[in-house]
């Protein structure tokens, strides 16, 4: 996994800012967030932190998109 570029970041706040009262798109943009997240964590390994919040964006996703 790579870290996150400024653009992916920028993209993704973009399209949240645009999409957020839409239950789909919203539950496919937190899948989004959780796969930045998660690389961020893989790039900074002695972070627990990072680590944690990446399993939790993705544990909120994986609630969104199986309902």
């Amino acid at each position: 996994m790579s870290r996150p570029t400024v653009s992916e970041v920028s993209a993704f706040l973009a399209d949240l800012r645009s999409h957020h009262d839409d239950p789909s798109a919203y539950a496919d943009l937190m899948a989004r967030k959780a796969d930045l997240l998660e690389r961020i964590a893989a790039d900074r390994p002695d972070d627990p932190e990072a680590a944690q919040i990446a399993a939790a964006a993705r544990a909120r996703a994986e609630r969104l998109t199986s309902n």
